[in-house]
């Protein structure tokens, strides 16, 4: 294998002239050709090596050219007729231009032309192909590859690749090539560029093999151009409609949609992408079916730009403009077609004139093409897309249109499809309102707090809380989670909290009431096609009762997360409650589990929403979640707050979230009396004379007489009708009085017409005309006649 040497760069001369024409660059090859040294040519006007009469290079766009030859002074005092090849080009995007002079000082020798045929198959081949030595300089080129460049081989022969296209991409080429030359394996490289001789950039595949001699000696490398632009382009476009399959609908966010369209087509599409939508016509959210008309008042929904901050956008994101029918967006919106304006200054002159800002803001940025494209979903139109160019040179082509096409419809889709995923949700958000508890109930057995939070992607839930006031200042307090997620798991959730409020008036244990609801889950899952045994429909649910006499409260769950206590001044701790299946399994035992609080413990009762995430494993939140209570013994709100903060991530829970945080009250045992009742009528009078005693120590004489004959009645009924023992008890707060009759029969009294000539019958009648409420509750003795008198206020 022969020596590859190093690039002599000295080999052609160069030189750089900024716009105002003065030298900037003067490198040895120009020294070796002209005699000047760079100090005495830099920062000085070009003009001067120019000989008189001769004409510099006419101005050109960004990547422009020129090739010819021009008179040059020489430093001995004569001129030299000099072929150069000339590239005009900027730094950095927006920058000042400048020109790139080159000339090559050693053409190279010519190739041979004794075989004929040889030289005939090179110049005729419709392979565009260049040679060049084992410094990188071109030594030949066909004529297919003469048509590529623009300029014949005596032009350019001598000079590297980057010399003569004046283009980054070439440089990459180079490094290419001088990989093959010195490893010896060939290469292909794909790029897409602008030869010298198009208008337009093409995608081209060159093939560089090395060159040696018989005896292995590198001699060069050989590149061979092929324009595969057609199948650059499809797959392209496959690539960027995978792309767009793969980006655009992550979330169902209509604004995030919207700006995903604008990201994949930027730059790929275009240098500037912006996205307007319809307004909704209606509260419904549905966007308008009706033709649109102009003016067209459409809301920026988003845009991008290969400019950091967008400064070509003249709206606002979330801002609203009016658009006139020469506008693009009216114009495609009206056609309801694409529309591509080739040119800004001559296609929307009309709309540019009227647009004062918008004009001046395409003249400083040079956008020369625009396509509209209108975004409909289902027969409605929802908004439209503008695409413009104004970095890459080339016109929107009608595959570039087929492409837009493509991309937009996609994006309309997914975007009508957040669009009724928002309408779904505000629905079921209403409904979810609607169902939950607006104000928790003040009661004497606890102080309840409570937050809910719908899931930030996945939909409203069926997640519930509840406090129920029971009878003898008890209170019970539920949580609940529904699987699933819309308005159909709000509406099932609706269903299972009535369900609970209902047995919970008719005082089941909690045991009892968790399998009557199961039962009823299962007869829902039934209704909804199941087979009745796992069912579509599942559920589960913590339910607790806390009596403030006695201080203990009950508790039972199914399937759920059991609840944490924080006793005052103790560790926090979860409490061991039988975990019991989840609802709608149907025939499972559940377990009940009772627990002695003391006053001014804090009960925590919560979905799975708020411990379950992908950043911790369950105890770790649950951990957090201890110690975020432990933190904040203050406020039930603050700490509610603070809970939602510590635990769920900044965009949202993954699940509904609901929480209720209960703090206990003892009811103290001065607002509590009991009596033994014997079961003789005739002693009934003087339990009436201890209620009366007992009310006039309490402050309550205003509430004795009606009192007096609630207890009289419900005494007499269960010294006649129920069986021994039988106890009385009298609790009181602040606003109400309860007569409290208990004994051993487990028969529940009704209420009944009693006719003329009856002689009983009108006493339970006469306890539910006196009282505020009443009702009977069954215990494990036997049962408990209640009634609550409203205390007058002072």
């Amino acid at each position: 294998m022969g020596r590859v040497l190093p690039f002599d760069e000295s080999a052609s001369a160069r030189a750089v002239v900024d716009e105002n024409g003065v030298v900037r660059h003067w490198n040895e090859g120009a020294r070796r050709l002209l005699g000047h040294a760079p100090g005495d040519v830099e920062g000085r006007p070009a003009a001067a090596l120019l000989a008189p009469g001769s004409v510099p290079a006419p101005p050109a766009p960004d990547g422009g050219r020129w090739s010819g030859t021009l008179d040059l002074r020489h430093r001995d005092g004569g001129f030299r007729t000099v072929s150069v090849l000339a590239h005009h080009r900027r730094t950095e995007p927006g920058g000042p231009g400048e020109w790139l002079l080159v000339s090559a000082l050693e053409g190279g020798a010519r190739r041979p032309a004794d075989d004929l045929l040889l030289s005939a198959a090179l110049a005729q081949s419709p392979c565009a192909m260049a040679v060049y030595d084992e410094q990188l300089r071109l030594r030949a080129i066909n004529d297919a590859m003469a048509e590529v460049v623009g300029l014949p081989e005596d032009r350019i022969r001598g000079l590297r690749a980057p010399e003569i296209s004046g283009t980054p991409a070439s440089g990459d080429v180079e490094r290419r090539m001088h990989d093959v030359l010195v490893s010896g394996v060939p290469r292909d490289v794909e790029a897409y560029l602008r030869a010298g001789g198009e208008e337009h950039a093409h995608a081209w595949l060159a093939r560089m093999t090395r060159l040696t001699d018989a005896g292995g000696r590198v001699l060069g490398v050989c590149l061979s151009a092929h324009d595969f632009s057609d199948q650059f382009r499809s797959r392209e476009r496959l690539r960027l409609v995978n792309e767009a399959s793969v980006r655009i609908g992550t979330t169902l966010d209509v604004t995030r949609t919207a700006q995903e369209l604008a990201d994949v087509c930027v730059p790929a599409l275009a240098d500037f992408v912006s996205v307007d939508l319809l307004e909704p016509v209606d509260q419904s959210g549905d966007p308008t079916p009706a033709p649109v008309t102009a003016p067209v008042t459409l809301r920026r929904a988003a845009h991008r730009s290969v400019n950091p901050g967008a400064p070509e956008a003249v709206v606002e994101l979330g801002r609203t403009d009016v658009y006139p029918a020469s506008s693009p967006q009216a114009d495609s919106l009206l056609a309801a077609r694409t529309i591509v304006a080739p040119d800004e200054t001559t296609a929307l002159a009309d709309w540019l004139s009227w647009d004062r800002r918008r004009g001046e803001r395409v003249a400083e940025h040079g956008i020369h093409a625009t396509m509209s494209v209108p975004i409909q979903a289902r027969g409605a139109t929802l908004g439209v897309a503008v695409l413009s160019r104004f970095r890459r040179p080339d016109p929107f082509t009608s595959e570039d249109v087929l492409l837009a096409e493509e991309i937009t419809a996609r994006a309309a889709v997914c975007i009508d499809n957040a669009r009724r995923f928002s309408r779904e949700r505000e629905t079921a958000l209403a409904l979810q309102r609607s169902l939950l508890p607006r104000n928790l109930p003040r009661t004497a057995g606890v102080q309840a707090a409570s937050r809910y939070l719908p899931a930030a992607r996945a939909g409203v839930g069926g997640d519930w809380f509840d406090v129920i006031p029971l009878s003898g200042m008890r209170v019970a307090m539920v949580v609940g989670d529904v699987v699933g997620h819309g308005i159909q798991a709000s509406a099932t959730m609706g269903r299972l909290r009535t369900a609970v409020r209902t047995l919970a008036d008719i005082d089941l244990a909690p045991e009892e009431l968790l399998t009557h609801l199961d039962d009823l889950v299962v007869r829902l899952s039934a209704e909804a096609g199941s087979d009745g045994t796992t069912g579509e429909v599942g559920a589960t649910c913590l339910y607790a009762v806390y009596d403030p006499v006695s201080r203990r409260c009950t508790v039972a769950r199914a399937g759920h997360p059991p609840p944490i206590l924080i006793p005052p001044g103790g560790p926090c701790r979860q409490l061991a409650v039988p975990a019991g299946p989840p609802l709608g399994l149907g025939g499972m035992p559940f377990e009940p589990a009772e627990f002695e609080l003391a006053e001014g413990s804090v009960l925590t009762l919560y979905t799975d929403g708020l411990v379950e995430s992908r950043e911790r494993d369950l105890d770790a939140s649950q951990q957090l979640l201890c110690d975020v209570l432990a933190r904040y013994s203050g406020s039930l709100d603050d700490t509610c707050h603070e809970v939602l903060r510590s635990l769920l991530p900044p965009g949202g829970a993954s699940d509904d979230v609901a929480l209720l945080l209960a703090r206990t009250r003892g009811l103290p045992a001065s607002q509590v009396a009991a009596w033994d009742v014997p079961a003789d009528p005739s002693l009934v009078a003087p339990v009436r004379k201890h209620v009366v005693e007992q009310l006039d120590s309490w402050g309550l004489s205003d509430a004795g007489f009606t009192a007096e004959l609630v207890v009289s009645e419900l005494v007499t009924n269960a010294i006649r009708y129920g069986e021994h023992p039988i106890r009385l008890r009298l609790i009181h707060d602040e606003t109400t009085l309860i007569c409290e009759v208990s004994d051993s029969s487990h028969t529940a009294p009704h209420l009944r017409r009693a006719r003329t000539f009856d002689e009983g019958g009108r006493g339970l009648l006469l306890v539910a005309q006196l009282t505020q409420r009443w009702g009977s509750r069954h215990t494990a003795d036997g049962k408990t006649i209640w009634a609550e008198i409203a205390l007058l206020e002072e």
